[in-house]
């Protein structure tokens, strides 16, 4: 779509009380309505994740209390933890987004309900062991780097058709989309194309990927480009900052370049 989204608003206060969480949620919600009502699409098909990284125990307790019922990590030791302590709350779903090295894989087998960031076989290949242990399944989407960035990890969009060739072997893993970090820039004439190549391989992997995956969801849009994403088809969006209050470091800090 050619539309420009509405400018963002200034950055949400910081939220340190049930009242104040409800209102970062209800801002973001009425901007996810709004993005889809100028795309034509129904806000239903819009899932708001709540990115929690940094956010310590008793603001996520708040968080609950106001209605979150997932949170978005991507560290998994901090995940691993905040899952452990919060396990008292009914109704958590955690979803890990960040990358993941394979001797973290028995970690997230335990306790997580979606993993964004499969971008290795050798990875789904822990996950899958681990996982069976577990007795568990889990929900996964593959990571594209859309950008072409260096510093960022994911297949590159033309490596993934023949990556999920191989996903059917692991049997625990249930394959459900695409994930992606877009370009960082305020340019929206910059970002937009991640989106646009996202849903291009997401309508062509509908078409040609193994039977039994699913490539519905495609997780793309942040605080400062979700209405972006949301224009271009996303069908998941990770929301931090505009729920949360502002981090004390920039974003580049939460994505390390290696791991």
């Amino acid at each position: 779509m050619s539309d420009q989204p509405a400018p963002a608003p200034a950055a949400a206060r910081h939220a340190s009380t049930v009242d104040d969480f409800r209102a970062n949620l209800a801002a973001v919600r009425a901007r996810i309505e709004a993005t889809c009502q100028r795309a034509g699409r129904d806000p239903a098909t819009v899932r708001l994740l709540p990115v929690s990284k940094t956010v310590d125990e008793a603001r996520m307790r708040l968080a609950w209390e106001a209605g979150c019922r997932e949170f978005g990590e991507n560290k998994v030791q901090e995940a691993a933890h905040k899952a452990e302590v919060m396990a008292d709350l009914p109704g958590v779903r955690w979803s890990v987004i960040g990358h993941l090295q394979t001797n973290k894989a028995k970690l997230v087998a335990r306790f997580a309900d979606e993993f964004q960031a499969l971008d290795s076989l050798r990875v789904a290949e822990a996950l899958d062991r681990r996982l069976q242990i577990e007795g568990r399944s889990l929900d996964v989407l593959v990571q594209v780097n859309s950008s072409g960035e260096e510093s960022k990890f994911g297949l590159a969009p033309e490596e993934v058709p023949a990556f999920v060739r191989g996903l059917p072997a692991f049997q625990s893993l249930r394959v459900r989309g695409l994930m992606t970090l877009a370009l960082f820039s305020a340019d929206a004439d910059r970002v937009r194309p991640c989106f646009v190549r996202m849903r291009d391989l997401q309508e062509r992997l509908r078409q040609e990927a193994p039977a039994g995956l699913s490539f519905d969801d495609l997780s793309m849009g942040m605080s400062g480009d979700f209405e972006l994403a949301i224009e271009e088809g996303a069908t998941v969006v990770r929301v931090g900052q505009a729920i949360f209050g502002a981090r004390a470091l920039p974003d580049s800090h939460y994505w390390p370049s290696t791991g």
